[in-house]
């Protein structure tokens, strides 16, 4: 082949997964790593790796010299981007030829005119496949792009030119919407691809996203692998993804793969790419983006076709031809990926950090396939996307592969850091998604109507009791004296303090709580197990102590119990005077300054991350005292961001303030 070292220019799960091909393939493979990823799996995986620079991603995995640098300091021939970061900027495929490395990914030329999902709608509209109707022109002012939304009608989308995940797009339904969306869409771009260039797109209504999966070789042949159906989405970010998909039959997935392939020949694609398409009910598909790069979802392609999509990307990038012809792939069975996010469903998908307490895949199992980044004792920080993980399940068919990854979700918990396990196990479950019946906004709908799927799931009583007794038995070691007797513990969970009455005698502890009585037997607790013994069951769960906590697996969930004390701490409550960060991340916008009067939820400024922008209103009305933070610089969680004053303490007589 014509290189021999390969540096994956990525981190976390993508990194680790190109790692075991490259490795499998006899490549030599360096990392890179970022201040925070220092000891990150994707480091400890590689023959060698190299420092790029300080956490924030513009100065480390975004930084095109660091990387190039890296290449040069390793010896490493040849690049593969993964996906996200430089994965589709064509000046980094451009930089990689110059430099005499090999690209892992199309040419330099063919990102650059499918990178523009405004440019690449002209030439889709050109070369024949079908558009959602939009505005992908280049006067970008206010008053241009406010009167083609008129002209288009509502609802409709804006969509950032450059990048992809989601990022700089907005749903506008109401016209008083238009102006807040745009200036948020263009922030956001701006941040995440230095571009803000927006475009605009009718909404397809209960549409399905379908995506069909493309390579091409140099020799000039171009195949398809079939589609995904990546249908399950909140805002706008994939949740689920399934090959193949429930709602399309031979004859669309023809008319789709033909598409898909006339794309891709139409700028002179070469290596993996993904052509997305939105489905209406009326099963008509439109051309949304084509993705110049490996997909985070590949992997249920490669579970029904049988083949390593990365090997293909090398191969192909040293100069080989495709292995297969168009009639030669072949589909066997059905596959489902689920993402593992570290964020709060029940908060709006707030993202989470903390530190892993327990991760163990799930090894040797059939028809299952864990692609993670993360190990025990790491920290999941706010610097990156909150996609920790995934889990791919495949069957003989869909029904065998969701119950396969339900069965996995549940096995497979994420402790010390809250996560969606508890949401995805449930959406796996919900009759809209068994019947296929979901559409890009079902989960956004559901969000806004306090759907039980996305509720905060609560501790039951035995989950308490269980809890009462590992802690009476002080982790399930020797049990308290017996003179002591029976006695009471305050234990905090989700929100909620309960009073539990526990009397141990050896290792079986009577709990009584609340009209609650029952008595439970500590069989064994130690490496991440908790057994125990009730009204003649033994259970088994995941459990993890950490100082003064018990981390508990139940349900596909995690609760974390805690013992309190029986008097309130002064100053518990919450204080409207101080806005507070609730994640660590960077100031995205500030609005106000010193000496500012606000009003009550008038938005004062927005923090950014994982992705995710969160707007921090004022909790009464004040004036602004002090203002502890600037514009694209990082926050602490906690972190106090603004101080007001009372309104009212300002109106009274100077004799009477206090």
């Amino acid at each position: 082949m014509s290189f021999q070292k390969l540096l994956i220019a990525n981190r976390g799960e993508i990194a680790c997964r190109i790692i075991r091909t490259a490795r499998g393939m006899g490549f030599r493979t360096v990392s890179v790593y970022s201040d925070t990823d220092a000891n990150a799996p994707h480091v400890q995986m590689a023959d060698e790796a190299v420092h790029l620079g300080p956490s924030p991603s513009n100065q480390s995995y975004l930084s095109i010299e660091a990387t190039l640098q890296a290449a040069r300091s390793a010896g490493a021939d040849a690049v593969h981007p993964g996906y996200g970061f430089l994965s589709e900027r064509a000046d980094f495929a451009q930089a990689c030829a110059d430099a005499g490395l090999v690209f892992i990914g199309p040419p330099a030329k063919a990102i650059q005119m499918m990178g523009s999902k405004a440019q690449a709608k002209r030439l889709m509209l050109d070369a024949g496949v079908p558009c959602v109707p939009g505005y992908f022109g280049d006067d970008q002012s206010d008053k241009r792009l406010f009167e083609e939304a008129a002209q288009l009608g509502l609802p409709l989308l804006i969509k950032a030119v450059a990048g992809g995940g989601g990022r700089g797009m907005r749903l506008v339904r109401h016209v008083d919407q238009f102006d807040a969306a745009l200036d948020g869409a263009r922030r956001e771009a701006e941040a995440a691809f230095g571009d803000p260039t927006m475009m605009l797109e009718r909404l397809v209504e209960r549409g399905r996203h379908i995506e069909i999966q493309v390579f091409a070789d140099s020799h000039g042949q171009v195949i398809h692998l079939g589609e995904r159906d990546c249908t399950a989405q909140r805002r706008r970010q994939k949740v689920i993804e399934e090959a193949p998909s429930p709602v399309i039959d031979a004859h669309a997935r023809e008319r789709m793969g033909a598409a898909a392939v006339q794309a891709a020949r139409a700028v002179g694609y070469v290596g993996a790419g993904t052509v997305e398409f939105i489905v209406d009910e009326a099963m008509n598909h439109y051309f949304l983006e084509m993705n110049t790069r490996l997909q985070v979802e590949h992997a249920v392609t490669e579970c029904i076709t049988g083949l390593d999509l990365v090997e293909w990307q090398l191969r192909i990038a040293a100069g080989e031809a495709l292995p297969l012809t168009q009639d030669e792939v072949c589909f066997k069975g059905h596959a489902i990926e689920v993402r593992l996010y570290a964020e709060d469903p029940a908060a709006g998908f707030v993202p989470q950090t903390g530190t892993v307490l327990h991760w163990r895949p799930l090894e040797n199992r059939p028809g299952l396939r864990t692609d993670s980044g993360i190990e025990e004792g790491l920290e999941v920080s706010s610097f990156y996307d909150p996609m920790v993980a995934k889990l791919v399940a495949q069957g003989r068919n869909r029904e065998d592969a969701i119950r396969r990854l339900i069965a996995a979700v549940e096995d497979t918990p994420l402790l010390g850091v809250r996560n969606n396990g508890r949401f995805l196990r449930d959406l796996l479950q919900h009759p809209a998604f068994h019947t296929a019946r979901m559409h890009t906004a079902l989960i956004d709908d559901w969000l806004a109507q306090g759907e039980a799927v996305l509720r905060a799931p609560v501790a039951p009583d035995v989950l308490w009791a269980v809890a009462a007794a590992a802690f009476s038995l002080q982790g399930g070691a020797a049990p308290r004296p017996a003179s002591v007797g029976a006695w009471d513990l305050y234990l905090h969970c989700g929100g909620r303090e309960r009073r539990l009455r526990v009397q141990p005698r050896g290792m079986r502890v009577t709990v009584k709580t609340e009209g609650f009585e029952e008595a439970i037997e500590i069989l064994s607790l130690g490496d991440h197990r908790l057994r125990w013994l009730c009204g003649g069951v033994q259970r088994s769960t995941v459990c993890v102590q950490s100082a003064h906590e018990l981390h508990i697996a139940w349900d596909a969930a995690s609760f974390t119990f805690k013992e309190v004390s029986t008097y309130p701490s002064s100053g518990s409550a919450a204080d409207p005077g101080r806005v507070c960060s609730p994640v660590a991340g960077t100031v995205a916008a500030l609005r106000v300054q010193v000496g500012d009067t606000v009003a009550p939820d008038q938005p004062l400024l927005c923090v950014e991350a994982m992705k995710m922008e969160m707007w921090l209103p004022a909790r009464m009305a004040g004036r602004v005292m002090a203002v502890h933070a600037r514009l694209r610089e990082p926050v602490a969680a906690g972190a106090v961001l603004v101080e007001l004053e009372p309104t009212e303490t300002l109106a009274k007589p100077p004799s009477e303030a206090p």
